[in-house]
């Protein structure tokens, strides 16, 4: 018996040194993410902290998406930085990933911990992310921005929400189930690094899947992509103007009710 277990033992000690190489290297890259996005950065504060989330799910993955796509390059360059809209599609998966994986994640733990069946895990985790991204991340801390009314971000943000859903889990179901359910039972335990590993790779499978229907949906004025609180030129602007350039559905309304530049710091 001995003969047969040592290379597996062998084998799963490789893979927790390369995860905890990996989660090192994590913990620098949502160190400079978020040092960078608060201080340096004027993107909007919700978008700030989807990159933090999503740092700390992909590592060093995110890191780089960070700095190829948000980080400005100079000062008074974000604007026309994050204009493309590869980049545009990229913030609005990550905003996404953020929301959407954070309640999967949570709602994992939870399952995992209570020793439910994969089929209940799959359900409930379905649920809390759909809720978490619907209902927080993009109504709650979007709302101002969609004329300020709760109900009215839930039900314009319900189908790009919905669709952008579903499309990550495409990708991140069928790994958890693959590496979850595999030879190494660890991956089912919360207090593992394996578990982790596989919801980093999970995470990273899900932004893959989602991000070309987010590209659409930013080219089809049904989602936001990245932004800035920034006055937009010295014509005066405000980011909401800029804002409904992206998303057309919402109503204009008159100049007394826009909010300036300076309001939306607070975003």
């Amino acid at each position: 018996m001995t003969e047969i277990y040592l290379p597996v033992f062998g084998q799963l000690a490789w893979i927790d040194a390369i995860l905890l190489v990996w989660f090192t290297l994590t913990a620098f890259s949502v160190i400079y993410v978020a040092y960078d996005a608060f201080t340096n950065n004027p993107e909007m504060t919700i978008m700030k902290w989807g990159w933090v989330l999503v740092t700390l799910y992909l590592g060093p993955i995110g890191l780089s998406l960070y700095v190829m796509s948000c980080k400005e390059p100079a000062p008074g360059t974000h604007e026309e930085f994050v204009k493309p809209l590869w980049k545009q599609g990229l913030g609005s998966a990550i905003h996404c990933v953020a929301g959407d994986a954070t309640g999967i994640i949570v709602a994992a733990v939870i399952t995992a911990s209570l020793g439910l069946p994969m089929w209940i895990d799959l359900i409930v985790e379905y649920v809390a992310g759909f809720a978490f991204g619907l209902l927080i991340f993009q109504s709650l801390f979007m709302k101002d921005v969609m004329g300020g009314s709760y109900s009215k971000a839930v039900r314009h943000s319900l189908y790009p929400e919905w669709v952008s859903m579903n499309f990550m889990m495409a990708g991140m179901f069928p790994v958890m189930v693959l590496l979850m359910m595999g030879r190494d039972m660890r991956a089912m335990e919360p207090t593992e690094l394996l578990f982790w590993g596989a919801m980093s790779v999970a995470v990273g499978a899900g932004l893959l899947t989602c991000y070309p229907v987010n590209v659409w949906m930013v080219n089809e004025g049904l989602k936001h992509g990245m932004g800035t609180v920034r006055a937009l030129g010295k014509g005066g602007h405000s980011l909401q103007a800029e804002w409904r350039q992206w998303l057309p559905w919402l109503k204009p309304q008159p100049a007394a009710a826009m909010k300036s530049s300076a309001e939306w710091k607070g975003i």
